[in-house]
This record gives structure tokens, C-alpha cells and sequence, in this order.
């Protein structure tokens, strides 16, 4: 069934892959509205931020989650998984644990914390920040080094 909503998916080693982009967009997506609501004094873009946040943690959380379990699969190199690969999940582990105290903030202080404010969102900004940081790493092995590529090492052929 995957195969036929998704048919790259068959040449993927593991899922990683498909959840990894959530976090990437819910993430910077909820430091956008948080900042305007801010500056604005509009709630309605707060809580917006707030769902935005919630659903990047969650999906931040399942996306480690797949790459923690597809680790050991990834063909590189020593040298290229202490390089990137380790530094990678490092920075990502940073960004889901600090996602989650934001989320967990952010939900009791409904739906911008009062107290701290410029703090909240300075750490939410800092937060993108690491998600992009972290995210280059994985890049990197992706685009430079083929990591999580065709498992047989052979060019993958395009059909429709």
C-alpha cells in the first residue's frame, strides 16, 4: 500500500526520510507566528504558534525516534559518521528535548507565557537556530555522502 501513495518510498532504507520534514517545517513555523504574535499582541497567532509547536515537538520526538532506529543501517564511513552522523544526532537530540520544554511552557502559560516572554521566544528562535545547525549535519550525509541511499550502492531508475 505505501508503495502505491508513496512509490519512492520502496527505494528508502527506512522511514526517516518521510517524518524528518515535519519538524523542519512545524518548528520555524511556530517561532514565525510566536515573534508576530508577539510584536502584534494578537493571541489568535499565538495559539496557532502553540499548535504549531506541540505538533513540531511530537513530530521532532518520531523523527529521532526513526533515525536513532535507522543508525545503525546508514552506510558511511567511520570517519563520516563521527564527523556528521554523531554531531547530527547530537544537535537533534538537543532540539527535541528544548522543543519539548518550550511545548510544555508554552501550554501552561497558554497561549504565550506571560512570564519570560522575550526569554520564550529568544530560546525558540535559538532553537530554529540548532534545528538548522543540526539538520546540515544530516544534510551533509545525505547530499555528500550518499547516506541512506539505494542499500546496493547502484543508480535508481526512475518510473512512472
Amino acid at each position: 500500500m505505501l508503495e502505491t501513495l508513496v512509490p519512492g518510498a520502496q527505494h528508502l532504507q527506512n522511514i526517516h526520510p518521510l517524518v524528518v520534514h515535519f519538524p523542519l517545517a512545524f518548528l520555524p513555523a511556530a517561532a514565525l507566528f510566536y515573534v508576530v504574535a508577539w510584536l502584534t499582541g494578537r493571541e489568535s497567532l499565538a495559539w496557532t504558534g502553540l499548535w504549531l509547536l506541540v505538533l513540531g515537538a511530537v513530530t521532532a520526538a518520531v523523527a529521532a525516534g526513526t533515525g536513532l532506529y535507522a543508525e545503525e543501517g546508514v552506510m558511511v564511513a567511520p570517519s563520516v559518521r563521527q564527523a556528521l552522523l554523531d554531531v547530527h544526532e547530537w544537535w537533534m537530540l538537543g532540539v527535541v528535548g528544548a522543543s519539548v520544554v518550550l511545548a510544555g511552557w508554552a501550554l501552561v502559560g497558554r497561549p504565550l507565557p506571560r512570564r519570560g516572554r522575550a526569554a520564550f521566544v529568544f530560546l525558540l528562535l535559538a532553537l530554529v537556530a540548532a534545528l538548522v545547525r543540526g539538520a546540515d549535519f544530516g544534510g551533509r550525509m545525505v547530499y555528500d555522502y550518499n547516506a541512506g541511499g539505494d542499500a546496493c550502492g547502484q543508480p535508481i531508475e526512475f518510473s512512472r
